[in-house]
């Protein structure tokens, strides 16, 4: 992997010299005597028993959504949490995999190389979060070392800054705990599928304790020449000095090797385009002249301090480190009238080093019957980005019968950025507890985002610039019922013109205000039973102030308001009886854009649907237990028809909707030991998933099977 020579150790300074400013407060806030909690209330807490409620599809307490411990009845937002239980059940091994039931949310093509994630008609390959804290390298994340996912829907600049257009997803990594339990899990499947991991928890005694998750991959793929390998591992250690302080200190290691596939080409079928018909196996391009790794490290510590006078506080340190390379040869054009298409490629190459530091004082307190939860907090974020291009030469007229293409990458670079992100914030929240009945959550987030953008390759695009926004959020509640939550909220986030990945900064963009996108929503939440929970949303979501050609003068760049998306989602979760679980929704989206965009061909006209956003999508996971030892599971993953990419004046590619059924079968051979099977696409049915445009169009795996062991010791 080609390493940039600009330093790093700066940032890396930095994070040394704040986990060391922190380390004596550990010792001071252990002093703290044993003292009562203030009596002032903001709400009941509901008491869960651990050993049901951790067995279930359904979560009923999250702090990433505010900042602070709360039921999600009483958040007025659309929230979907994906539990360690289904993570198992469902044999979810990456992020992709974990959103497939998700009500609202879909997972890209992602050109093969990264999560590529669409929230609400918008795309996304940043805001994806863990442990509240930014992770926007593009990259397959895995599940290895994750207790939930939690999906988010609707803007969340309030809580998590730039970004969160249509929503984020933050994973929850396992923390070390005073339980000695122990796992070893190990699978096999089709297309020579291998992985092996290992959770291993020990109280070392009274105060402190560790955890170390690992895991090993080695897997083929349905795709001729593709293969992926993997491995990482994730210590963490809980220090607990009092009753009142908690720390958790962790690093990780992670790496992932593949093959980049971005699929199969379009081909003209008279006034509409549909995806080339090839066998599902079929390579475009050249799979050995497509290699892709990524290396990620990670520091972090989060220090947890209960007060006696109804304050808390909670600062989280995390220094992340990302070695990403992709080279990819693909499909660049659609098949011709003569069967031919272009074959093209690239070589990409990013470092990035980031460093995030965020502290929340949060202050239970009353004003006469009105009790409050403020929330105070602040953010700084350091980020060096270098990232560069190497083009190479495009070969035409290859046979789509056998599109197989051996590219010569050219000398030099095509783009050669680096980008130096500086980010100060501080927001205030305040969750008002009016009465039983009313609740009202309102908060404002400041934003200072500083970028100094250059790009070595043409001086033209060199640029510094100063961002200054507030993302608002106003929320509220009303329960006519103790189980029922009805909820209306409006908040807003914004994109800075610097990218999700810091490279699409110009000097004709240079001076334009960020992206906005406002979201209005209203929703109900029923908790139907204590294990299982009904929710349902509507929705209106507009981003304005895009970027795009100027139609009248195609050298120019103008800002127009741009698209416009329409919603309504359900969702349940949770066991609806003892041995009866189940998690799932539906979703019905109408996004169109509402100005007319770019010249020529290339013209999107106002009125056109979005690509990559079918107007129904529905899933829905049963699980069964038959008794004591078996359990069956049937589920089924449908969308409508969608476009592959915004059709335009000239193309438009249509994937055809389709319906595919997962199944599982458990079996608990002791008390330690559980073997199961999970089939998916258990019809085998020929689908097309995901595409990254019109030519990058990915099928569905056909009939696959994986054989878990589960020890538990």
């Amino acid at each position: 992997m080609e390493i940039c020579n600009k330093s790093k150790y700066h940032i890396k300074t930095i994070t040394y010299i704040l986990l060391g400013c922190l380390i004596p407060s550990i010792s001071i806030a252990g002093t703290s005597e044993k003292n009562s909690l203030d009596d002032t209330k903001i709400e009941l807490i509901e008491i869960e028993v651990k050993d049901n409620m951790a067995k279930t599809y359904l979560k009923k307490r999250i702090s990433s959504a505010t900042k602070t411990d709360t039921r999600i009845r009483d958040i007025p937002q659309s929230i979907s949490v994906i539990t360690e239980e289904q993570i198992k059940d469902q044999s979810l091994l990456g992020l992709t995999d974990a959103i497939k039931y998700s009500p609202g949310v879909m997972a890209g093509q992602g050109e093969g190389n990264r999560d590529s994630v669409w929230f609400r008609g918008n795309q996304s390959t940043s805001d994806l979060f863990v442990d509240g804290v930014r992770d926007d390298v593009q990259y397959y994340r895995d599940l290895y070392n994750i207790d939930r996912v939690e999906v988010l829907m609707g803007p969340n600049g309030m809580i998590f800054g730039r970004g969160g257009v249509g929503g984020v997803i933050n994973r929850v990594t396992k923390e070390a705990h005073w339980e000695n339990k122990n796992e070893l899990r190990m699978q096999g499947g089709t297309y020579d599928h291998k992985r092996s991991s290992i959770d291993l928890n020990s109280d070392i005694n009274e105060t402190l304790a560790i955890r170390i998750n690992a895991m090993i991959e080695d897997s083929g793929s349905f795709r001729q020449g593709v293969e992926s390998e993997k491995k990482a591992i994730n210590p963490t250690f809980t220090f607990k000095p009092s009753d009142k302080t908690k720390v958790v200190v962790g690093m990780e290691y992670f790496n992932d090797k593949r093959t980049n596939d971005r699929g199969i080409p379009s081909v003209s079928d008279g006034l509409q385009s549909r995806p080339y018909s090839t066998s599902r196996s079929t390579f475009f391009g050249n799979a050995s002249q497509s290699p892709n790794e990524a290396i990620v490290k990670n520091g972090y510590a989060i220090i947890d301090h209960i007060f006696d006078n109804g304050m808390s506080v909670k600062n989280t340190t995390r220094f992340s480190d990302y070695d990403k390379y992709y080279q990819n040869v693909y499909a660049y054009s659609s098949v011709q009238t003569n069967g031919t298409l272009t074959i093209d490629g690239y070589y990409d190459n990013t470092q990035r080093q980031n460093f995030f530091n965020q502290t929340d004082l949060t202050y239970n307190f009353k004003t006469g019957s009105v009790s409050h939860k403020l929330l105070i907090g602040l953010e700084i974020g350091l980020q060096e980005n270098e990232n560069f291009r190497i083009l190479a030469t495009p070969i035409t007229g290859v046979n789509a019968s056998n599109p197989f293409a051996l590219l010569t990458f050219n000398s030099s670079r095509s783009r050669n950025t680096s980008t130096d992100i500086s980010n100060q914030a501080i927001y205030l929240q305040d969750q008002i507890y009016l009465s039983e009945q009313f609740q009202i959550i309102a908060g404002l987030r400041y934003d200072k985002f500083k970028t100094k953008f250059n790009d070595s390759v043409t001086t033209l695009n060199s640029a510094y610039v100063n961002d200054q926004f507030i993302s608002p959020r106003v929320g509220l509640v009303y329960k006519p019922i103790e189980p029922v939550s009805l909820y209306t909220n409006y908040s807003l986030s914004y994109l800075p013109r610097t990218g999700e990945q810091f490279t699409s900064l110009t000097s004709s963009i240079k001076t334009f205000d960020p992206e906005k996108f406002t979201n209005i929503e209203a929703g109900i939440k029923y908790d139907l039973l204590q294990s299982f929970s009904i929710s349902s949303s509507i929705y209106r979501l507009e981003r304005s102030k895009m970027a795009i050609t100027d139609p009248s003068s195609p050298t120019n760049t103008i800002i127009v308001d741009g698209q416009v998306t329409k919603g309504f989602e359900l969702g349940v979760a949770g066991k609806l009886f003892d041995s009866y679980s189940m998690y799932g929704g539906y979703t019905y989206q109408d996004a169109e854009i509402t100005k007319n965009q770019g010249t020529g061909d290339a013209q999107i006209t106002s009125g056109t649907p979005l690509g990559h956003v079918p107007k129904h999508t529905f899933s829905l996971w049963n699980k069964y237990e038959l008794n004591d030892t078996w359990s069956a599971a049937l589920g089924v993953v449908s969308r409508s028809d969608m476009f592959a990419a915004t059709p335009t004046v000239s193309t438009a590619v249509k994937l055809p909707g389709y319906a595919r059924l997962d199944a599982a079968i458990y079996a608990n051979i002791n008390k330690q030991t559980k073997l199961q099977l999970n089939i998916e696409n258990l019809l085998d049915k020929t689908y097309y998933q995901s595409a990254h445009n019109n030519n990058n169009i990915m099928y569905g795996y056909p009939l696959t099977a994986r054989a878990t062991l589960t020890y538990t010791f």
